[in-house]
């Protein structure tokens, strides 16, 4: 599972990668943002997403829907809880209450496509690419954090992602429910590199503008084949025990972004 990664590219070389077919959304004021060394799950994000305008780069919280079974589940164990400490049971109303301000903290990384769940987002209007240049498993005996990138200059890739619009849900129970946009990458088997750090997964990475293309306009049976493991011998180990991946040998460490909840535009 994937829960950290890098951003700093910057957004002229986001741009230049995603050759898309499709236009552009008109009038998007693309100011540069700071580098992001290190990305956690519910963060904001940049993604490169299809909108009825046009493609379009935005900032996205990372964390796409829970499913409501899960939810469900979560909130009967906390009113098993509240009849343990209370000695009654809830009635519908009060547990219908509980369930609506269930948190859920957003599922980061998706495998099961096969999913009821996911099936509503796998459509291309739906569809996004996640920018990175480092992403880390961890491993507590091999060091912490595990940072991978093609190679030390880290350059710019994707992950094959799905958003949804204006979802609304409880994040967290201090922030009460929001409205907002969601962000997740997909998973698949992991490849030589990745298997001894992560047994279990590994991101869906696009190398190429081909394959970003692929992703965002193909219908799914045939973008649904990018959901593959990266060939052997591709991914190197650049950096260990960081929770932000140190810049390349010779470059200054990043600023913080001053705003990172905030919008590119």
């Amino acid at each position: 599972m994937c829960n950290l990664y890098s951003m700093t590219s910057n957004v002229q070389a986001i741009r230049d990668f995603v050759r898309t077919s499709r236009q552009w959304r008109e009038n998007q004021n693309l100011g540069n943002f700071a580098p992001m060394p290190g990305i956690f799950p519910d963060q904001f994000a940049p993604i490169v997403r299809n909108t009825e305008a046009g493609v379009e780069l935005a900032m996205v919280r990372w964390g796409m829907p829970t499913s409501s079974r899960e939810l469900f589940e979560a909130a009967k164990r906390r009113a098993q809880k509240i009849r343990q400490k209370e000695g009654r049971d809830l009635d519908k109303d009060e547990f219908n209450a509980l369930l609506k301000m269930e948190p859920d903290r957003g599922v980061t990384n998706i495998r099961n496509t096969t999913s009821k769940h996911w099936e509503r987002w796998l459509a291309p209007e739906f569809r996004c690419v996640v920018p990175f240049n480092s992403f880390s498993e961890f491993k507590a005996d091999e060091g912490g954090d595990i940072w991978f990138a093609f190679d030390a200059e880290r350059p710019l890739a994707f992950f094959a992602g799905i958003w949804t619009p204006q979802w609304t849900s409880v994040r967290k129970i201090k922030e009460g429910e929001v409205t907002i946009d969601l962000f997740a990458f997909l998973t698949t088997e992991p490849n030589a590199e990745i298997a001894p750090i992560h047994p279990k997964a590994m991101p869906v990475i696009l190398r190429t503008p081909e394959e970003v293309e692929t992703w965002m306009t193909a219908p799914w049976e045939e973008a649904k084949k990018l959901q593959r493991p990266l060939p052997d011998g591709l991914l190197k180990i650049i950096s260990r025990g960081f929770k932000e991946d140190p810049p390349p040998e010779g470059e200054t460490p990043a600023e913080p972004p001053t705003n990172p909840q905030g919008s590119l535009f």
